[in-house]
């Protein structure tokens, strides 16, 4: 994931550090909006997705005057519902809360999609990352990356490392490492995070890159060792652990994330007011801390901004994807 800008948006206990400039036109589209939002989450409820959004939108409403009103669209890992808004008039009473699956890695994965992330939305805003840590078993004898680098050179094969399915951002995050340094990583996907986490507990499978908030209960207890954070920074909640750039591997910057789109040809007034809306709703002192104990890092990113910064992260991934010839199941 290309790095965040230093215009972000965190909380203390003292209160608003810093936030990203809010944009308040004096009057977005006229009368807009005069009826109920539809915030499409292409993913099923429970997912991180549906928590987030329905953590954030109810504050959104507030700004805005209206209620927000979240409809999960399940299916194609996120192509569905991604869809449905990118087909939707571009009136500002359609949204979709994408993620790194559907508005980056599918558009690196998939030859067809019936839609382009690009020409097809209006980004409105990044909206949370979800950092991830590089575990691996007790059975593994490192207890740094670059132990566990040169330790896959010794084993006949290489080293396993699990990911939850073909084509996930976990999947990817392992291939990123492997074309960075070279080591001899094989990928075995799962159907589930609990039962790949399970098998590398039962030393058969040496490692994986997760979100922390998946493996941390498991690092605390002693059965996951954290080798490395793979974003660009230290996690506030595991700040013992160094990051892959600290430890050799530079560029590595990688965290799922949320986004928050539109159809394309979204008036510009309504886009800045919805991202202003937004940027309120993460600046909210009661609300922060909900997301938090998700393992979710709220950011404000500007439209203006928010777009190139997805041109690169689609770039990114599709570089990986060609280059070891992943393919979607």
């Amino acid at each position: 994931m290309p790095s965040l800008p230093r215009r972000r948006l965190f909380l203390s206990g003292a209160g608003l550090l810093a936030a990203p400039a809010i944009i308040r036109p004096a009057a977005a589209q006229a009368g807009w909006p005069d009826r109920p939002i539809r915030v499409v989450v292409p993913f099923a409820p429970g997912t991180s997705t549906d928590i987030m959004t329905r953590l954030v939108t109810p504050r959104m409403g507030q700004e805005l005057g209206q209620s927000l009103v979240v409809e999960n669209r399940a299916s194609a890992g996120g192509i569905v519902g991604s869809d449905a808004v990118a087909k939707a008039p571009p009136d500002g009473y359609s949204l979709c809360m994408g993620s790194i699956a559907s508005h980056s890695v599918n558009a690196s994965l998939m030859p067809r999609l019936p839609y382009d992330v690009l020409r097809d939305f209006t980004p409105i805003s990044l909206v949370t990352t979800a950092p991830n840590l590089l575990v691996v078993g007790n059975h593994v004898p490192a207890n740094t990356l670059q132990e566990f680098l040169a330790w896959t050179k010794t084993q006949r094969g290489g080293a396993s490392y699990a990911s939850a399915g073909n084509g996930t951002s976990s999947h990817l995050a392992g291939e990123l490492l492997k074309l960075k340094t070279g080591a001899p990583l094989e990928h075995v996907p799962y159907r589930n995070a609990p039962q790949a986490l399970s098998d590398i507990m039962a030393g058969q499978v040496a490692m994986t890159i997760y979100q922390v908030t998946a493996v941390l209960p498991l690092v605390r207890d002693g059965r996951l060792k954290a080798l490395a954070t793979t974003s660009n920074r230290r996690l506030s909640w595991t700040p013992g652990v160094p990051t892959v750039e600290e430890q050799g591997v530079a560029p590595f910057d990688v965290a799922a994330w949320h986004g928050l789109f539109a159809p394309a040809r979204l008036p510009a007034p309504v886009t800045e007011r919805i991202y202003a809306a937004l940027a309120t709703a993460l600046g909210d002192p009661e609300l922060r801390p909900r997301l938090v104990e998700q393992g979710l890092e709220p950011v404000a990113m500007p439209p203006a901004e928010f777009r190139p910064w997805l041109e690169a992260d689609i770039a990114k991934w599709r570089e990986v994807v060609q280059t070891a010839q992943i393919k979607p199941d």
